[in-house]
């Protein structure tokens, strides 16, 4: 898997993360409950395809970046 495809799934999954914690501090349950099921598939989905990225070193680096800026990306989206 490329490095570009390994941040983008961090990104999502932490993004949705973020959104979803700020829905859920603000009582919006609607937006909670599609965020949450949201995430729920892409880790099902992404939980398949973890075995295959560990054999390359730099899979966790690329990961992690895509997870941090999705972390911020959440927080935007929540605000």
């Amino acid at each position: 898997m490329s490095a570009l495809k390994l941040a983008a799934r961090g990104f999502v999954i932490v993004a949705l993360v973020a959104a979803n914690v700020r829905h859920i501090a603000s009582g919006e349950y609607g937006l909670a409950f599609l965020t949450g099921a949201a995430i729920s598939v892409l880790w099902w989905l992404n939980a398949g395809l973890a075995s295959e990225a560990r054999k390359h070193p730099s899979s966790a680096v690329w990961y992690g970046l895509g997870a941090g800026l999705g972390t911020v990306m959440g927080m935007w989206i929540g605000s």
